[in-house]
């Protein structure tokens, strides 16, 4: 079932939705050459704190993870595309690294993923990552009232096609709200003018991932939570989490450096 948010739902949305900005801006200033994963992950921890919000990924254990998540942060490097967990890896010059955050605050959960390159980066990362943010902004383009999710879909999946990229099968947006995981899903691929319709008070993450090699087929690691490229190409993430209004859609996890571009 969808939960239809009010305007005051979704304005407590948006403080937890800048507590994850925060983290997220926090984490990209930190990482550079030689910085470990956990490093990165207790720099989000501490913002989270601070803010007096929660995680949501901590602990979190849905049915395909063998374990619950140890973090706060999902933090995937290079051929690995979400679900990355941190360990004592320490980033090396030219990785591409991919960090989804969340954030619990009174109630309700904001979630927003980002890709850089940390040091020299590489040509065709700059490519992927900036695909990946031009799909999230189709897809958020896309979410208004009257739209339908499969507009949403096909706003994404047309960027990364275009771009010759490849799209996971089964992993994309969502919506979001008391919990971070509610209906409904919102594919990464579609056809326009299928699905649910778009109402005021949806409140939805969409989330790109791409993969650079441009084929669509991914594992699973060992550790069950991080999926890696079959073709062992590079891969990006970004999210937003997007409150759907009569007004437009309204970023809630807006970073500070979004709005002076």
């Amino acid at each position: 079932m969808v939960e239809l948010k009010t305007d005051t739902s979704i304005d407590a949305m948006y403080e937890a939705g800048q507590v994850v900005a925060r983290a997220l801006t926090a984490v990209r200033q930190a990482a550079d050459v030689g910085m470990s994963l956990l490093e990165l992950d207790v720099i989000a921890h501490d913002v989270l704190r601070a803010a007096g919000a929660t995680s949501p990924f901590l602990g979190y254990r849905p049915s395909f993870a063998p374990t619950p998540f140890p973090a706060v942060i999902c933090a995937s490097v290079n051929d690995a595309i979400v679900h990355g967990i941190p360990d004592g890896y320490r980033l090396r010059d030219g990785d591409l690294v991919s960090v989804d955050c969340g954030a619990e605050l009174d109630g309700w959960v904001g979630d927003s993923a980002i890709s850089f390159v940390v040091g020299e980066p590489r040509p065709a990362d700059l490519r992927l990552i900036e695909a990946a943010e031009r799909a999230l902004a189709a897809g958020i383009e896309a979410a208004v009232v009257g739209n339908r999710i499969g507009d949403i879909a096909h706003a994404v999946g047309s960027v990364c096609r275009a771009g010759g990229y490849g799209i996971p099968d089964g992993f994309g947006g969502h919506g979001i709200g008391r919990r971070m995981h509610e209906d409904p899903s919102v594919p990464n691929e579609g056809r326009p003018g299928r699905g649910l319709p778009l109402r005021h008070g949806m409140v939805l993450a969409i989330e790109p991932m791409l993969v650079g090699g441009g084929t669509d087929g991914f594992h699973a690691a060992p550790d069950g939570w991080t999926l890696r490229t079959d073709d062992g190409s590079r891969a990006a993430h970004a999210e937003h989490t997007v409150a759907i209004t009569e007004s437009g859609p309204r970023i809630l996890t807006a970073r500070q450096e979004d709005r002076t571009r």
